[in-house]
């Protein structure tokens, strides 16, 4: 077997064994060359083959990485974040950074078809999948509808049963805007991922029963640990 092959082999049964946990940065080409006895250039061909299997990852000026489980996010008419985790059987989570009711912003006015100005309640959002970091939600809510919500929150992180008691206790996907981008310094920190890694923007509109626009979010989910998955009609 070519050495190159042996010192995959050996990288590989370490990281499905658990030795180098999900997200690690594992030892540089020089120490992995060391480490085995063989040159740079054998490393680097072992590397390539575990990135080509997804097993690691590698970042051009920062070195390799375990690569880690990604969860697959469905954007159909009715997604929420705990049921969508449960049922890949990983165990989700939520932290409220940030309640505060504030003028709308014209881009966010427009999505909930306010005028500019109105008042909105903006809450921010942490989702975690097993202690995991997946998406940084900013939600709006038009305050004059969900007056009572940062009271809700308080004791409760889940945004669905914070609807639920100002009234809303169904809502649906109006739409999905996919998009990319990099993430700045507080983003990157609560994401727990470096700045120079892109993460994917969704910029989504629910509303209730009758229409009307409810929640307009822009989602930020760690690219490294999530895949959104656009669910199609069938037809």
């Amino acid at each position: 077997m070519a050495l190159w092959r042996q010192i995959q082999a050996a990288m590989e049964g370490a990281i499905r064994s658990g030795q180098h946990a999900p997200g690690a940065r594992l030892p540089t080409e020089g120490e992995l060359a060391a480490n085995f006895g063989v040159n740079r250039h054998t490393i680097r061909r072992a590397m390539e083959e575990l990135e080509r299997h997804g097993l690691v990852r590698i970042e051009q000026g920062r070195g390799s990485f375990v690569a880690e489980d990604v969860v697959d996010y469905p954007l159909g008419p009715r997604t929420r974040f705990s049921e969508i985790i449960r049922a890949q059987n990983r165990e989700p989570a939520g932290r409220i950074l940030r309640v505060e009711t504030v003028p709308a912003e014209a881009r966010i006015a427009a999505l909930l078809g306010l005028r500019a100005g109105v008042r909105v309640v903006r809450v921010v959002r942490l989702s975690l999948a097993n202690g995991r970091p997946v998406c940084l939600g900013t939600h709006h809510f038009p305050a004059a509808r969900f007056a009572g919500l940062e009271a809700h929150l308080r004791t409760d992180p889940s945004i669905t049963r914070a609807m639920a008691l100002c009234g809303v206790p169904d809502y649906r996907r109006r739409l999905t805007r996919i998009t990319a981008a990099m993430p700045d310094a507080e983003e990157a920190e609560a994401l727990s991922q470096p700045r120079a890694r892109p993460v994917i923007v969704a910029e989504s509109v629910n509303e209730d029963p009758q229409g009307l626009a409810v929640d307009a979010t822009i989602g930020l989910y760690a690219a490294a640990r999530a895949q959104l998955v656009v669910e199609g009609s069938g037809s």
